[in-house]
């Protein structure tokens, strides 16, 4: 496997926590790698280290060739790594497009980043609503307004920080669907942080799982599933993967 993101022995304490403990990992181009684990286990962390949010103690993170451990985020994101966060924080009295347009300055002039992030807002399916204040959007709009905004920096890797939250049965299925064009469209990577354990095993090439900072598993949904360990640690049950 040829890995356009490779994750060699992190590890990151804060205090007397060990929040990642000697991961290690690799994504091939054009993966979808589900990142599962019980709250505090380090999901969060570990998306920080990746995008340089927070800098390793330990080990290396490599994104197409190039070492980008302990780069500032923007450097990271400059080389074709970001990701959305949980929290959507938007410019309220901006407009939706004017939001996404900023994400589009890290590599382009205003006029280029405008077209972009007008295309951008297509692909997420907002185009309707560019115009409209980004405070007045409810929160699966919200949502997507991140997204849009993540990839008007053209990533190579997208790491997606539960954008499921909060979405009925039919938002999740469109959010889904889009989670999959964009690996076989745009050939992103992505890495996605999910609780709806229905969504991220239909959705996922290979899961990884983390408990107490460190990767207890990696394969398969299917093996995943039925792992002993991920059950006790996670599941409750074995889970039937489609």
């Amino acid at each position: 496997m040829t890995a356009i993101l490779a994750v060699d022995g992190v590890s990151k304490r804060f205090g007397g926590l060990q929040a990642i403990a000697d991961v290690s990992f690799a994504l091939a181009a054009g993966e979808i790698v589900g990142l599962i684990g019980p709250n505090g286990a380090g999901k969060t962390t570990l998306f920080n280290l990746l995008v340089g949010l927070e800098r390793p103690d330990a080990g290396a993170i490599t994104l197409d060739g190039s070492a980008v451990a302990g780069l500032k985020p923007h450097r990271i994101a400059a080389r074709g790594m970001t990701k959305t966060f949980q929290n959507v924080a938007l410019f309220s009295e901006m407009s939706v497009l004017d939001n996404v347009l900023t994400a589009g300055l890290l590599r382009h002039s205003v006029a280029e980043a405008r077209d972009l992030a007008r295309r951008c807002l297509e692909r997420v399916g907002l185009s309707a609503i560019e115009a409209s204040p980004a405070g007045e959007l409810s929160f699966p709009e919200r949502a997507r307004v991140e997204l849009a905004r993540a990839l008007c920096t053209e990533p190579k890797v997208l790491l997606l920080d539960e954008v499921m939250a909060a979405l009925n049965t039919a938002e999740m299925a469109g959010v889904l669907g889009l989670i999959r064009r964009l690996r076989d469209e745009a050939g992103l990577t992505l890495l996605v942080v999910e609780h709806h354990m229905r969504a991220v095993m239909s959705v996922s090439d290979r899961i990884l799982v983390l408990n107490f900072g460190r990767l207890i598993a990696d394969g398969t949904p299917a093996v995943v599933a039925r792992d002993p360990e991920v059950v006790h640690a996670y599941l409750g049950a074995p889970y039937e993967a489609a």
